[in-house]
């Protein structure tokens, strides 16, 4: 591995990397961290304003990677609306650049929020040569329990949805909950659904 590297934290806004964020500045204050984020451009106003919380707590900006098209602008580039099947939407927006931004800071540490109660999942496959990852939380143990109690006693509150406001994976009372909460962005889903001729809730 080459060069100095960054100590970068993967923060999505979940309670995880929330978490994670928030205990390693506790624990080493004068480690210069550099938090990244993937915005898909689908963000419930709730998240952002979790974001702009974060950056007030951990004294420092985020920095947002972002593709050069948002969530909407992939569904009208490829006139699809992503399913399981076809994760364009992680693929795109989240995991390539994420790499090119690694693949710019070779020799980087990155810190990834995974629990030790989930064994099963990985993180981002990446090039061990570029960057080292690591999972703080299975460093120290946590899991589920440990991370809801640690934000509970920092007051810190994570938005009900983290992820994007519209998601093959949502089940029917979330899409009930973006209608009454949401309309605007429902209303759009819909939009979209009759361009492309495919559901946002159809079958994965």
């Amino acid at each position: 591995m080459n060069g100095a590297g960054l100590q970068i934290v993967s923060l999505s806004g979940g309670k995880d990397s929330t978490a994670m964020a928030l205990k390693l500045r506790e624990l080493n204050p004068g480690t210069d961290y550099t938090y990244i984020c993937t915005p898909t451009g689908d963000e419930l106003p709730e998240l952002l304003l979790h974001w702009f919380k974060l950056e007030k707590i951990l004294g420092k900006p985020l920095l947002y990677l972002r593709h050069r098209y948002d969530l909407n602008g992939l569904v009208e580039h490829f006139k699809m609306i992503p399913n399981s099947r076809a994760r364009f939407c992680t693929r795109m927006l989240k995991m390539q650049v994420a790499e090119a931004f690694y693949m710019r800071n070779p020799g980087s540490v990155v810190y990834v929020g995974l629990r030790a109660d989930e064994e099963e999942r990985k993180g981002g496959i990446f090039n061990p040569e570029i960057v080292r990852q690591r999972y703080p939380l299975r460093e120290w143990g946590w899991g589920i329990d440990e991370v809801w109690s640690y934000l509970s006693e920092r007051g810190v509150c994570i938005p009900e949805r983290t992820d994007c406001a519209r998601c093959f994976f949502q089940q029917l009372h979330e899409w009930y909950l973006l209608w009454k909460r949401h309309p605007d962005i429902y209303a759009h889903a819909e939009a979209q659904e009759a361009e492309v001729g495919y559901t946002w809730r159809g079958p994965s």
